[in-house]
Order: structure tokens, then C-alpha cells, then sequence
């Protein structure tokens, strides 16, 4: 354990990460230095964590991009970080984006607000009709995978892979996505796209009472004591809200977006809720 007066932070991020219109590396830079205002900080690349974590109290995981392009070294740190008791932010127990994307399907056929989703060719007809459909590696990422098929060819392609390892959902004509930020729970701030072929063109949003409620059920689902969580949805031709993605491991946060007041408001609460997770 540390020894100094001030709790030690492994922050995981990949700062070379090459995401598409953003840059990851500039949040990170921003919240660590905040985050030394309180603690102190190392970053480390998320295929070292596991080899460093050791000499920390506490690990932050960020913008480390996702998982598949490093799962081997994900898992070890995972186990180790169990084994050693460290304490993770977020921690390994989310039930979204962390466990892979099984929980679409899960929330889909317990008829939450999601966008309808299955994955085995024996289900199909439980889709609504659609033009296309979306077929997607369940532990895919960034679009990694992600192709559009014909309602002719849907079959055939879901059962080529009958394990069970893709998910198959309708492809949805909606106005604009929308995502909700929450730090243990508590609602932060919300962001939208506008204009659905620029999805990181980023405006920040507010949110109604039911949008709030929609977001909350989702967090509240998860179950996550401690942590940063980021729920996506779209907003159909209907006025629904949609259930796109629930991100609780490292969810990117478009800090740049926001005004001071609300990024302030972020980093001062981000601060209490590590605090928090490490007594």
C-alpha cells in the first residue's frame, strides 16, 4: 500500500489510441491533471496494468480503447486486480459494455426500452420488420465487425454463426442519439447528436423528466456501487427513447463539449466517488 498521505492512482489509458473525430488523449491529459489535485498519479498503457497495479491503491481504467484489440492482457489484469483486492474504477462487476453486449439481448426479451435484439437464428422472428438489420459481434466494439444485411439474407447470415457470438437488431430510422452521464448513480450531464451521420458532433442537451427516468432505469439495472456510466439511446421517428449501448467501462466523455461549470461540476464529483470507492 501507499504510504504517503495521498491515495495513489494507476490511471489506465492508451493516449495513441487513433479514435475517429475525437481525441481521446486530451481528456485523459485534462482529468489527470486534475485527478493529482487529490492523489497521485501515474498513467499507464492498459497492457502494463496488470504488471504495475501492484504499488497502487487504487486503478482508474479510461479511454484504454476497447478491450478486443487487447483481451488477453485485459483478462490478466482483471484477475490480478481480484486477486490483490485493488481497487477498481469502475468496478468489475458492471453488467453493460464491460460483460460484452449479452445484456441487449437479456433487457430486449425482458421488454425494456431497447432496441429489439437477438442472437440466435431460432429468434429472428422476433424482430420487427425492417428494411435492414444490423448484425454484430457480441463482444465487438467500435463498430469493429458491424455490417448492414438485406431481410433476404438475414438467416442465412445468423446461422452461419450459431454460437450464439452475434447480435441481430433492426436497423432503426431514428431522429438523433442522445447519451446521459452518470458518476455513481447520479446524473452529470447529457450531450446529443443533432444531425445522425455526424455522430460525434456533440451539443449538449437537456434532458426532460422522462428522459431521466429512461436513463436511470438503465443505471439503476447495472447496479454499479461506484463508477462513471454513460447510456446511449436514440430517439426514434415515434418520440422513444431507445436503449443504443450501456458504456460502463470506459466510456468516452466528451469533456470538450460541456460548458466550464458542468466539466467542473464532473471532475469535483469524479473526485468524491474515487474517494469513496477507496475507503
Amino acid at each position: 500500500m501507499h504510504a504517503g498521505p495521498r491515495p495513489s492512482i494507476l490511471f489506465v489509458t492508451d493516449l495513441a489510441y487513433p479514435a475517429r473525430g475525437r481525441r481521446y488523449c486530451d481528456e485523459d491529459i485534462f482529468l489527470t491533471s486534475r485527478l493529482r489535485e487529490e492523489f497521485d498519479v501515474a498513467l499507464c498503457h492498459p497492457r502494463d496494468a496488470a504488471a504495475l497495479l501492484d504499488g497502487f491503491d487504487a486503478v482508474v481504467v479510461r479511454n484504454s480503447g476497447p478491450v478486443l484489440h487487447y483481451q488477453e492482457a485485459y483478462d490478466a489484469f482483471c484477475a490480478r486486480a481480484r486477486e490483490r483486492k485493488v481497487p477498481v474504477y469502475n468496478p468489475l462487476t458492471g453488467r453493460g459494455d464491460m460483460a460484452g453486449k449479452q445484456y441487449l439481448v437479456d433487457l430486449s426479451a425482458a421488454k425494456y426500452p431497447v432496441i429489439a435484439t437477438v442472437d440466435r437464428a431460432g429468434d429472428l422472428g422476433l424482430l420487427p420488420g425492417a428494411a435492414e438489420y444490423v448484425i454484430k459481434p457480441k463482444l465487438g466494439a467500435d463498430s469493429v465487425g458491424l455490417r448492414f444485411v438485406t431481410p433476404d439474407a438475414l438467416a442465412a447470415e445468423v446461422g452461419a454463426e450459431p454460437d450464439g457470438s452475434v447480435l441481430v437488431q433492426p436497423r432503426i430510422d431514428f431522429r438523433y442519439e442522445v447519451s446521459f452521464f452518470f458518476i455513481d448513480r447520479d446524473f452529470q450531464y447529457a450531450l446529443y447528436a443533432p444531425h445522425p451521420e455526424q455522430r460525434w458532433v456533440l451539443e449538449p442537451y437537456e434532458p426532460t423528466t422522462a428522459d431521466l427516468a429512461f436513463a436511470r432505469r438503465f443505471v439503476e439495472w447495472n447496479d454499479l456501487a461506484h463508477g462513471i456510466q454513460r447510456v446511449d439511446a436514440c430517439r426514434t421517428a415515434d418520440g422513444d427513447l431507445l436503449l443504443v449501448e450501456l458504456e460502463d467501462l470506459n466510456p468516452y466523455l466528451s469533456l470538450d463539449r460541456v460548458t466550464d461549470e458542468v466539466r467542473e461540476a464532473f471532475v469535483a464529483r469524479m473526485k468524491t466517488s474515487v474517494r469513496a470507492l477507496l475507503h
